[in-house]
């Protein structure tokens, strides 16, 4: 019974020893850089009759003006540009970032926070205040929520007008409802 497990095991490994396995190296179609893959003859013929049915219906669009061999043809190269994410894209992926918001002006009580907020409110209907209390006993009345500094720097200058001591800090806003 052991020889037979012993001699079905050599024959399962030499089996497996069998399977031919190559490298082959392609081309990225977006960046054209060289991958290095590990795999089967036959899985590579099949991928290869894959991409070249792909590559025919590319070409035959390309290539009804060309005379010579139309039967393949290279796909063409995307070109995909580095560029600044727009505000939405940003928004999409992280709601809360890092902005700027208008610091009005530090008080040491709730009911002083609350005086200058419905103060701020009468001259400023549509900018949103808040307060933060994270640094209790004092407490900071925040306006309005600005992706850079530069956007604040209007509102900034119409709000120095009533709040001498105002400036643009960096906080977490949502950005939703950000300038």
């Amino acid at each position: 019974m052991k020889n037979l497990i012993k001699l079905f095991s050599i024959l399962s490994i030499l089996a497996f020893y069998n399977i031919d396995a190559q490298q082959i190296v392609r081309k990225d179609t977006l960046a054209g850089t060289e991958l290095i893959m590990t795999m089967d003859s036959k899985v590579n013929s099949a991928l290869e009759s894959i991409e070249d049915k792909c590559s025919k219906t590319t070409s035959t669009i390309s290539s009804r003006d060309d005379d010579e061999d139309s039967s393949y043809s290279k796909p063409t190269k995307i070109y995909v540009p580095s560029r600044e994410l727009t505000n939405a894209e940003i928004c999409r992926k992280n709601p809360r970032i890092l902005g700027y918001k208008i610091q009005i002006t530090t008080v040491k009580s709730n009911e002083e926070a609350n005086e200058v907020k419905s103060y701020f409110r009468k001259r400023f209907p549509n900018l949103k205040v808040e307060t933060d209390a994270s640094l209790r006993p004092n407490y900071k009345i925040l306006a309005g929520s600005y992706f850079t500094k530069q956007s604040a720097a209007s509102d900034l200058s119409k709000v120095k007008e009533y709040f001498k001591s105002a400036i643009a800090v960096q906080y977490r806003i949502f950005c939703a409802e950000a300038k």
